[in-house]
C-alpha cells in the first residue's frame, strides 16, 4: 500500500471517530459577543491537488476536478461556512456562517486558472429577527443564501425564517423583509430548516421565482419538504428522499434543473457527500420532484462536512461547480473549496491515469 493511501485510511479511521464527535457535540456551538463591525481575516490556504487520496484521477462521473483549499485562520470567527454565492463568477462571493456571520471575500487564481487561496476575506455578525446583535446561535443560524439583484435572501433555522438583507459588502444592515415560506411552520423540524434557498432560472418555467428546499423536514410520506415561495407558481412540493442523504444547498443549472448537494454521516462509512440533479420539470406545486444521483464521493475522497454549493459560468463556456465545507468550529474537521467542472453526461469519460 502506498504512503498516499496508508494515510488516507488512517484519516478515514480517525475521522469517523473524530466527525462524529464534532457533529454530535459541536454542531451547538454559540457565537461570541457581537460587534457590528466587518472585520478582516487573515486566512491561509493549502492547495488540494488530488481529490482522491493516492489517486490522480480527475474525472468523477460527469464532474472534472480543477482543484482544491484547506483553509484555516487563526480567528476564532473563521469556519462554520454555511452556503455562499458568488458576485462575480469565480471571483467575488458572499456567504453565511452558521455561527451566525456574513463572509466576504474572493477566489485567487494561478495562471491555469486554478484556485490558490482567498483574498480580503471579511467577516461580520449578523443581525436578528429583531435587528440586534446577537451572541445566540438559535437566533443567527444562517444556512442557505441566493443573491439577486443586490438583494441576499438568507434561509435560517431554529428560529425558522427567510430573511431578505441589502448587499453591503461595506456593512450589512438588518433584514428588511421576511417571506412567507409557505410550508406550516409545524412542519419544519429544529435543526433541519432551510438548506437551499434558489432563483429558477429566468426563462424557465418558473420565471426566476425563488425556491426553498429544507434538509429533512419530512412530510407524511417521508419525502422532503419544499416550496416555490415567489414567482408565477407559489406552492407547496416535496423532494423525493434518496437514501440515508441530507440536503446541505443547492443551485439551479442554466438548463432549469436543480442541482443539490446531499450529506450522510453514519459510524460504518463516515461521511458522504454526492451531488444530484432534480429536474426542472418535475419541480411544481403538489409534485414530488426527483433526479438522478450525478457523483457520490466518501472519506476517501478531500472531503468533509460539505454544506454550500454554487454554480458559474467560466470564461471559457464551462459550467462549474465550486463547495464549500462547515467545520463546525471544530479542530478535528477541515473548511475545504472545491471546484469541478460539470460536464454534459453524454460526453466520453478522460481521466489521468491513477
Amino acid at each position: 500500500m502506498s504512503v498516499a493511501l496508508r494515510r488516507g485510511a488512517f484519516y478515514f479511521g480517525f475521522a469517523v471517530i473524530a466527525v462524529g464527535c464534532a457533529f454530535a457535540f459541536t454542531s451547538r456551538q454559540p457565537v461570541r459577543a457581537a460587534a457590528d463591525a466587518i472585520e478582516q481575516i487573515e486566512v491561509s490556504a493549502r492547495p488540494i491537488s488530488n481529490f482522491r487520496i493516492g489517486s490522480s484521477e480527475t474525472r468523477f462521473g460527469p464532474l472534472e476536478f480543477v482543484g482544491g483549499l484547506e483553509m484555516t485562520s487563526p480567528s476564532r470567527d473563521f469556519g462554520g461556512l454555511s452556503s455562499f454565492r458568488f458576485l462575480k463568477p469565480g471571483s467575488d462571493f458572499i456567504g453565511v456562517s452558521d455561527s451566525g456571520f456574513w463572509f466576504f471575500g474572493s477566489v485567487a487564481r494561478d495562471a491555469e486558472g486554478k484556485p490558490t487561496g482567498f483574498d480580503n476575506f471579511r467577516m461580520q455578525q449578523m443581525y436578528d429577527r429583531a435587528g440586534k446583535l446577537s451572541g445566540k446561535k438559535w437566533q443567527v443560524d444562517a444556512e442557505s443564501l441566493a443573491v439577486k439583484d443586490g438583494v441576499a435572501t438568507v434561509g435560517f433555522e431554529r428560529d425558522h425564517r427567510i430573511s431578505q438583507f441589502r448587499v453591503e459588502p461595506e456593512g450589512m444592515k438588518p433584514a428588511f423583509k421576511d417571506l412567507n415560506f409557505l410550508i406550516p411552520k409545524r412542519e419544519l423540524r429544529e435543526n433541519r430548516g432551510f438548506e437551499t434557498i434558489a432563483y429558477a432560472h429566468p426563462y424557465g418555467q418558473h420565471e426566476g421565482g425563488l425556491v426553498a428546499v429544507t434538509e429533512k423536514s419530512l412530510d407524511k410520506d417521508g419525502n422532503i419538504f419544499a416550496a416555490i415561495i415567489e414567482g408565477p407558481n407559489k406552492g407547496i412540493f416535496s423532494i423525493r428522499r434518496n437514501g440515508e442523504f441530507d440536503i446541505t444547498d443547492g443551485a439551479f443549472l442554466p438548463n432549469g434543473d436543480l442541482l443539490l448537494l446531499e450529506r450522510s454521516f453514519s459510524m460504518a462509512t463516515g461521511v458522504r457527500m454526492r451531488l444530484r440533479r432534480i429536474y426542472g420539470e418535475s419541480i411544481t406545486k403538489g409534485a414530488v420532484a426527483d433526479g438522478p444521483v450525478l457523483f457520490e464521493a466518501d472519506m476517501l475522497h478531500q472531503i468533509d462536512n460539505m454544506e454550500g454549493m454554487d454554480v458559474w459560468t467560466r470564461e471559457d463556456g464551462a459550467q462549474m461547480v465550486s463547495l464549500i465545507s462547515d467545520d463546525n468550529h471544530s479542530l478535528i474537521q477541515r473548511n475545504l473549496y472545491l471546484e469541478f467542472v460539470l460536464h454534459d453526461e453524454a460526453e466520453p469519460q478522460a481521466s489521468s491515469t491513477p
